[in-house]
């Protein structure tokens, strides 16, 4: 609890602290009762390990994006490209495996790794130039990434023209697609990923210097904190947390096409935000996003049990979306009036 909170709850009740705390406890009160709701109405086929499983299997993907975007929203900025370097990572990946001429003139066995490496290469790349955008010429990330976004299609479109490829290097297919002890190999990744990110955001420095850049970032410039280059790392790692969620879709969906990934831009942002994580910057983590990804990962089973009209069930998503918006929006007004003391 900060400090910011312990004033709260000292000086105006329990009541108060509730609304303090309302980005967080609101993404929890959500999830459960999402899981009561489907549970009593398809207690058979919802409420069980196997289905719990296939939750955890269905979010992978976005949980490894979501990873790299928590970085950058807690920076206060946005990352709209998050899903065209997926794809073109992925793409590029089973690309450069067809290809082995172009990463290995010997064609020897290294042609499968060497295309992991060239395809984590395109994703960093990428991740660089939207940094050097934001932090040396001044662009703001929505419009940067916006651009990314196009520039990543289009890289898209020019390795595939129009194709489908089906052959990925082996550590890609048994990481995307393989099981270890009956358990999928990218439910771990997904898990390694969150721990990891939870880990750095918790106990390092850099850590701290992310939470202090999105929330305040005039005094982290006082504080001597090089702002730009925690812009420009939380860019690039959020570009290459996609990159690997591409190559391991892939592997996951069975092929590498254009706009494979198209909806998990929306996935993402939405798992990050609706968990709890500030827009504004500076409050949230990997746990508000872990809980955001559950919501929405028990929604949309839970949806696909009951059987509801597909089109519905993207309305459903799109008013907790809003409802995410409208807490966040709230809460940080409430953080902002606790803080100066006004009512």
């Amino acid at each position: 609890m900060s400090n910011t909170e312990i004033t709260v709850v000292r000086t105006g009740g329990f009541g108060n602290w509730v609304r303090s705390q309302l980005r967080n406890i609101a993404p929890f009160l959500t999830l459960l009762f999402l899981v009561v709701f489907f549970s009593v109405a398809k207690p058979s086929s919802f409420l069980t390990v196997t289905n719990f499983a296939n939750i955890l299997n269905q979010v992978s993907i976005t949980a490894i994006i979501a990873v790299g975007l928590t970085f950058v929203i807690l920076c206060a900025e946005i990352d709209l490209s998050v899903a065209s370097i997926a794809n073109v990572t992925g793409i590029a990946v089973a690309f450069f495996t067809l290809q082995p001429d172009y990463v290995n003139i010997a064609n020897l066995p290294l042609a499968g790794p060497l295309a992991v490496l060239i395809a984590l290469a395109v994703c960093f790349a990428l991740g660089m130039f939207n940094a050097l955008g934001v932090t040396l010429i001044g662009i703001p990330s929505f419009i940067m990434t916006l651009a990314m976004m196009q520039i990543a299609d289009g890289m898209s479109a020019l390795f595939v023209r129009g194709q489908i490829a089906y052959t990925v290097p082996d550590i890609v297919l048994t990481l995307g697609s393989g099981n270890i002890f009956g358990v999928p190999w990218i439910v771990i990744v997904a898990g390694l990923f969150l721990l990891v990110a939870h880990l750095v955001l918790t106990y390092t420095r850099f850590g701290r210097y992310v939470y202090m850049v999105g929330g305040n970032r005039e005094a982290a410039e006082y504080s001597g904190v090089n702002v730009k280059f925690i812009i420009g790392a939380v860019l690039v790692i959020g570009a290459v947390c996609s990159g690997v969620a591409g190559m391991l879709g892939v592997a996951y969906f069975g092929s590498a096409q254009q706009n494979e990934f198209g909806t998990y831009l929306l996935d993402a942002i939405a798992a990050v935000v609706v968990g709890g994580t500030s827009l504004f910057g500076g409050r949230g983590g990997i746990g508000n996003t872990i809980i955001g990804l559950l919501v929405l990962g028990v929604l949309n089973n839970g949806l696909d049990h009951v059987q509801i009209d597909p089109f519905f069930k993207i309305l459903i998503r799109g008013l907790i979306l809003l409802a995410a918006l409208v807490i966040n929006v709230y809460a940080q007004s409430l953080r902002s009036k606790a803080e100066t003391g006004t009512d």
